[in-house]
């Protein structure tokens, strides 16, 4: 005796969990997502994994154009025929990772599979015309790469200069199907008009971030000490207010700026400061 096929809502969990990803289940919730994004009429939104177009609806509400990629061909192919005759929107049956950057100005405003998280913030932070992410991830994850822990990444640490990371709203599981282990929260990404660094000096602070997390010495300092004389590396921990035995989690972005240019930048270094 064969077993019934099963229902559209158990169809969905189970692709769902496939996925890593989870719907949000209050309309009320998306609406305030995609408000906190700060998108506009005239904008170009990409989407990540709409599913069943709970965000979809409110973003073809505020912005221009959308263009959502759902891995799952199922809900495309859904989301296809709901938006066919809409020339707002177009539904690609894609893996976001594998998308090339638009080369026009864009935000991307999605709630994201959980397991390719850090690759979506990567991808976000690599792309030269991406204004702002919004993006509704895990909880821990949003505070770990906004610094709500009082740590700091490596990878917001290195985008620091051209793009700020801060924690939006926090979710509660039970608004999502399947309900997940942990709450949600929003990890809003903005691109600065202006970098902190010029452009020329990106690669130079990036071998900085990379010399700092290395690891070796168990401090901060410690690490920069295999790159530069100890007594540079003294003074400008002293201007950045960084202790020398401070692991390198602790440091905040801010600090990071200021040793890049006690270290690296000549023009302003302060009276009595070291060169290197």
């Amino acid at each position: 005796m064969s077993r019934p096929a099963p229902g559209p809502r158990a169809r969905m969990s189970a692709t769902r969990k496939r996925l890593s990803q989870n719907f949000l289940t209050d309309p009320r919730i998306a609406r305030r997502i995609v408000r906190a994004s700060g998108i506009g009429r005239g904008d170009l939104v990409l989407e990540i994994g709409p599913g069943d177009g709970m965000l979809t609806r409110h973003l073809l509400s505020a912005a221009a154009r959308v263009v959502a990629y759902e891995k799952d061909p199922h809900y495309a192919r859904r989301l296809g025929i709901r938006y066919g005759g809409d020339r707002r929107i177009q539904v690609r049956n894609q893996d976001f990772r594998s998308v090339v950057a638009p080369r026009e100005p864009f935000a991307v405003v999605a709630n994201i599979p959980f397991a390719v998280s850090t690759d979506i913030v990567r991808w976000c932070l690599a792309a030269p015309q991406l204004t702002s992410a919004t993006l509704l991830t895990q909880y821990e994850f949003a505070r770990k790469h906004s610094g709500d822990y009082g740590r700091w990444t490596k990878l917001t640490v290195t985008h620091w200069p051209e793009s700020e990371l801060t924690l939006g709203e926090r979710i509660d599981r039970r608004e999502f199907f399947p309900i997940p282990r942990v709450d949600g929260a929003v990890l809003h990404i903005v691109r600065r008009p202006t970098p902190l660094l010029p452009a020329a000096s990106h690669a130079q602070y990036r071998r900085l971030v990379e010399l700092g997390f290395s690891g070796v010495g168990g401090s901060l300092a410690a690490s920069l000490r295999r790159g530069h004389p100890a007594r540079v590396v003294a003074a400008a921990c002293a201007a950045a207010a960084i202790p020398t035995d401070a692991p390198v989690g602790l440091v905040p972005p801010d600090a990071w700026l200021t040793l890049y240019r006690r270290l690296h930048d000549t023009r302003d270094p302060g009276p009595g400061t070291a060169r290197h």
